[in-house]
C-alpha cells in the first residue's frame, strides 16, 4: 500500500480491511435490495421496501455505534443493521418472504413487513439480557415519524443513568449513562409533529440524541419543494443550534456519496454526542433510491430522465470504489473480486432464507395431499375434490394459504356417507384443519405477550379488602399515595411533563413528590 494511502487511512483512523469490509458490506446490502425486489415481482413475496441508496453513510454510522448503544429508526436502515451485526444477510429474506421461524427471522417474527428491525432485550426465560454488552435496536412500526419519541425516551434514560449515582448498580442496563440513541428518518417525515417536538425536546434537555436524517429529495412522489421549508431540514433548524450561552443541538451536513466526509462527520458528531451528551443531528443529502420508494410502484412514473440520470450519477457505491482507486488503497482488480464474491454471498444467503422458509411447507403440503388421496370415498363430487388436489399438487412453492385453502374447499365437498365414518376424509380433513388453524395461531399470533413467568399476565390477583369504616379522601390524594410508593419501591420510574414537577401536577396528584425524590426523577417538560 502507498504512503498516500496510509496516510488518508490513518486521518480516517481505518485499516485497509475495514474499507475493503465496509465496501462489501455495501455491495452486498445493495444486491439484496436489488434481489429483494425481483422475489417480489416474481411472486416469492407481497410487499418489499429497501435501504439502497443508504448504504454508504450508514456504513460510517456503524463505525461509531457501540455496545450498549440504542437504534430507534426505520424501514430504510438496512445497510445500518447489517454493517453493526445486528442482521444477519439471511434475514433480509426471511423479512420479506414472512418467516415466521424466530432463529430465522428476529427481528418481526413474520408479524410485520419488511425491514421492520429489532433486537431481543429478552432472553428465552424472560430475564433481562446485558444489554451493555450488546447492540440494541428497538422495534420499528410503520407510521413515519413514530421512532422519534421513542428516540427521545432512549436518550434520556442515558441521561438519568449518568445523573443519578444511585442507578450505577444496574449495570445491565446502561455504562454509567455512556450510551447513545441514534435515530434515522426519511427527510420527507421530517415534516411531521412527531420529528420537531422531540428535537425540541432534546434541544431544552441536553440529552444523547444522534439523529440522521436520510435525505433523497422525495416523499414517494412529493419533492421537497412541496414538503419541506427551503427544501432543506438544516436550514430550517439553524434556530436550534446549540450556542456558547444556550441550549439546542450541534447540526452536521454531508453528502452521503462522500465516505470519507462520512466517517469524519460521524465521528465528530457522535464524539460530541457520547462525551457531552448534547444532542446531535446528521443531514445527509444526496441519497437516493435507486429502485423508487417500494414494490408497490415504479418512480419512473414521476422523475424526469434528468433527475433519474442525476441520481445515478451520485451513486454511493459507485463514488466510494472510484474514492478507493484513485487514492490506491486497492486496486479495481480486488474490488471486482469482492463484487463478485458479494454477489455470490447475497446468492448464497437468498437460497438458504427460502429454504428454510419453504420446506415445512411443502412437507405439510405433502402430508396433506397423503391423507387426502383417499379412494373409499364415494362422493358425487369425488372429481372437483381431485382436481382441487391436483392444484395444490402443481404449487411447487406453496404457502400456508394454498394448504389450508385447498383443505376448506375439499370439506365443503365432502359426503357424509364414507365408507368408513370412523377413518373417513371427512373426519380426516376437519381433525387437520383445526390442527393447522391452532398452529398457524402459534405463528402468527403469539409473541403478542410476555409468556414468561415474570410476564404481567401471571401477576397473582390479590383482592381488595375493606375497613369496616373506611376513611374517606380525595380520588388525587389516592393517586399521589400510590405514585409515592411506586417512586419509593422503583428507583428506575421516573415522570416529567408540563406541571409534574414544580407544582406537583394541576390537579395535585404529584404534590410534593419532586421535593421527596428530587429533580431528576420527577421534573417539568413542555407539552409533547
Amino acid at each position: 500500500m502507498t504512503v498516500k494511502a496510509k496516510d488518508i487511512l490513518k486521518k480516517l483512523g481505518l485499516s485497509k480491511e475495514e474499507v475493503l469490509n465496509d465496501f462489501r458490506i455495501a455491495n452486498e446490502s445493495r444486491q439484496a435490495s436489488l434481489m429483494g425486489r425481483r422475489e417480489v415481482l416474481t411472486g416469492k413475496a407481497k410487499f418489499g421496501i429497501f435501504g439502497d441508496g443508504k448504504e454508504v453513510p450508514q456504513l460510517a454510522m456503524a463505525h461509531v455505534f457501540e455496545d450498549g448503544d440504542w437504534r430507534s429508526g426505520y424501514y430504510r436502515d438496512q445497510t445500518f443493521m447489517i454493517a453493526s451485526g445486528m442482521m444477519q444477510l439471511e434475514e433480509v429474506f426471511s423479512m420479506l418472504y414472512g418467516d415466521t421461524d424466530l432463529k430465522a427471522n428476529p427481528s418481526n417474527g413474520g408479524r410485520l413487513m419488511n425491514n421492520h428491525f429489532s433486537t431481543r432485550s429478552l432472553d428465552e426465560s424472560g430475564e433481562w439480557k446485558n444489554l451493555v454488552k450488546q447492540k440494541n435496536s428497538s422495534a420499528d412500526s410503520s407510521p413515519t415519524a413514530s421512532q422519534m419519541p421513542r428516540l427521545l425516551g432512549l436518550a434520556l434514560a442515558s441521561k438519568f443513568y449518568r445523573e443519578n449515582k444511585k442507578l450505577h448498580k444496574f449495570k445491565n442496563f446502561s455504562l454509567k449513562g455512556n450510551e447513545v440513541a441514534f435515530g434515522t428518518i426519511g427527510d420527507a417525515s421530517t415534516s411531521e409533529g412527531h420529528f420537531f417536538e422531540t428535537i425540541n425536546a432534546a434541544g431544552v434537555m441536553q440529552v444523547p440524541m444522534a439523529m440522521s436524517v436520510w435525505d433523497d429529495q422525495w416523499g414517494i412522489s412529493v419533492p421537497n419543494k412541496f414538503q419541506t421549508v427551503k427544501e432543506s431540514i438544516s436550514e430550517i433548524l439553524k434556530g436550534f443550534e446549540k450556542t456558547k450561552n444556550s441550549n439546542g443541538l450541534h447540526i452536521f451536513k454531508a453528502s452521503a456519496y462522500n465516505y470519507p466526509e462520512l466517517i469524519e462527520t460521524y465521528k465528530k458528531g457522535v464524539k460530541i454526542c457520547r462525551e457531552k451528551q448534547i444532542p446531535v443531528l446528521f443531514h445527509i443529502t444526496d441519497c437516493t433510491q435507486p429502485q423508487g420508494h417500494s414494490t408497490s410502484g415504479s418512480h419512473e412514473r414521476y422523475k424526469s430522465e434528468d433527475q433519474l440520470k442525476r441520481e445515478q450519477e451520485l451513486d454511493g457505491i459507485h463514488h466510494m470504489k472510484k474514492w478507493i482507486i484513485d487514492n490506491e488503497i486497492a486496486s479495481d482488480e480486488e474490488l471486482e473480486v469482492i463484487e463478485a464474491e458479494a454477489m455470490a454471498r447475497v446468492k448464497q444467503a437468498r437460497k438458504k432464507a427460502w429454504n428454510n422458509f419453504q420446506k415445512p411447507i411443502q412437507v405439510r403440503q405433502k402430508e396433506f395431499l397423503k391423507m387426502v388421496d383417499v379412494t373409499t370415498c364415494n362422493c358425487a363430487k369425488t372429481s372437483a375434490i381431485e382436481n382441487i388436489k391436483k392444484d395444490l399438487e402443481r404449487i411447487g412453492e406453496p404457502i400456508t394459504k394454498d394448504i389450508v385453502s385447498s383443505g376448506k374447499k375439499i370439506l365443503r365437498l365432502i359426503c357424509d356417507n364414507c365408507s368408513n365414518p370412523n377413518n373417513s376424509l371427512k373426519k380426516n380433513v376437519t381433525q387437520w384443519l383445526g390442527k393447522e388453524m391452532a398452529e398457524n395461531a402459534d405463528r402468527y399470533n403469539s409473541c403478542l405477550y410476555s409468556d414468561s413467568e415474570n410476564s404481567a399476565l401471571k401477576v397473582n390477583h390479590i383482592p381488595p379488602v375493606y375497613s369496616d369504616k373506611p376513611k374517606t379522601v380525595p380520588g388525587r390524594e389516592i393517586l399521589r399515595d400510590n405514585f409515592d410508593k411506586i417512586f419509593e419501591r422503583n428507583p428506575l420510574v421516573v415522570a416529567f411533563g408540563e406541571d409534574v414537577g414544580n407544582i406537583g401536577g394541576v390537579n395535585q396528584t404529584y404534590e410534593g413528590l419532586q421535593e421527596k425524590y428530587g429533580k431528576s426523577r420527577i421534573f417539568d417538560t413542555g407539552i409533547r
